[in-house]
């Protein structure tokens, strides 16, 4: 299904300070993941299976190298990237090295990003509003979801799904009626009382988006949070607006920590496979990352696990190297990092280009701040 009138506006403003020191030099969104691709890949690919025409780049920390990566491996491919204040100058001709772009103005949440960035996303010509994030782990087509809310007439249809209920404090609770009507959101609750969550992408009707952002902007810094699952969802329900909810099935993650991605994706791995090789983005390289059952691990295609290096349950990326004596259990090794011969790893990350000896387990080396797991 193509989707010519829905604009998506895909949100990738966050620090990433949970990522530990794998944000130190990267935008979160750059982060490698699945030994095929970055975090940002997920959304843009979604949206160019999806037939969605255009995505309005919403970003605050180290754009540039994040808008270089879009123009490089996405740009003009299946879908346009609209880089908002900037897309101008960057149309105009190539940015030279170095070459800084102005500061966008500061957001206080996601609600701000929108409402920055209103004359690119409520332009003439698109029916809805998509809203993705860039550090979400899916592989979608939002057709069905599209067809089911223009069906329904709904002002915001979101997506939802059924997790285990130990694990709802960390997400957008949601309850619904048995039409799907969504009756309550709450974000991140202390008391869980539903396994159904926000999976945090939702496609609004363009123009009842734009009122409500333009109602809540009116209440000044102190009336509201800023923030669209804790204001703008609410505000809408409490309006008596259409809010439906539309169930996602299938492999869904919120990559928050440096915790979380390593668990993530390590999941990967689990028979039937979550996310096939063969239905990733490659951005990493050109060729998809291959299951390899002698060692039950996701690699590269041009990784070579020479013999005498021991490798179980891990992830090697692309232009990573393996070196014999290496022993390698539950850990993802990013690309350009060197495993030495003698090293022994697990349940841990090697870092881009890191040079790896000695033992090391767990990811305290990566957590910066204290940071808790999540």
């Amino acid at each position: 299904m193509t989707l010519p009138d829905v604009r998506a506006a895909l949100l990738a403003g966050g620090l990433g300070e949970r990522m530990g020191h794998l944000t130190d030099t990267l935008c979160k969104p750059l982060v490698p993941y699945a030994a095929s691709c970055r975090l940002v890949d997920f959304s843009v690919a979604n949206a160019a299976r999806s037939g969605v025409p255009e995505i309005v780049l919403l970003s605050l920390h180290r754009e540039r190298d994040l808008i270089d990566h879009l123009l490089t491996h996405w740009d003009g491919r299946g879908v346009r990237i609209n880089f908002g204040p900037h897309d101008r100058l960057i149309r105009s001709g190539p940015l030279t090295a170095g070459e800084t772009l102005p500061p966008r103005p500061p957001e206080s949440g996601t609600a701000d990003a929108l409402l920055n960035n209103a004359e690119y996303l409520f332009a003439p010509g698109a029916r809805d509003v998509l809203i993705q994030h860039a550090d979400h782990v899916y592989v979608h087509d939002y057709g069905p979801m599209a067809a089911a809310h223009r069906a329904a007439d709904a002002d915001v249809t979101i997506g939802v799904q059924r997790i285990e209920r130990r694990f709802v404090h960390l997400f957008g609770m949601v309850d619904v009626d048995d039409d799907l009507r969504v009756r309550r959101l709450v974000e991140k609750p202390a008391e869980p009382t539903s396994d159904l969550v926000f999976t945090a992408f939702c496609l609004f009707k363009a123009d009842v988006l734009e009122e409500v952002l333009t109602s809540l902007a009116a209440l000044g810094d102190d009336g509201w949070q800023h923030d669209i699952s804790r204001d703008v969802l609410p505000h809408m329900i409490r309006e008596g607006r259409r809010v439906l909810a539309h169930p996602i099935t299938g492999y869904w993650a919120d990559i928050g920590t440096v915790e979380r991605y390593h668990l993530e994706q390590l999941k990967l791995l689990d028979r039937p496979f979550p996310l096939p090789p063969e239905t990733l983005p490659r951005t990493l390289a050109a060729t998809a990352p291959r299951h390899r059952p002698e060692h039950e691990s996701l690699t590269g295609a041009d990784v070579t696990v020479p013999p005498g290096a021991s490798v179980r349950s891990s992830l090697l990326f692309p232009g990573c190297v393996i070196e014999p004596g290496a022993e390698i259990d539950r850990s993802v090794i990013l690309p350009g990092a060197t495993v030495r011969a003698g090293a022994r790893l697990g349940d841990t990350i090697a870092a881009a280009g890191e040079d790896v000896t000695g033992t090391r387990t767990g990811l305290a080396h990566l957590r910066t701040g204290g940071v808790p797991p999540r």
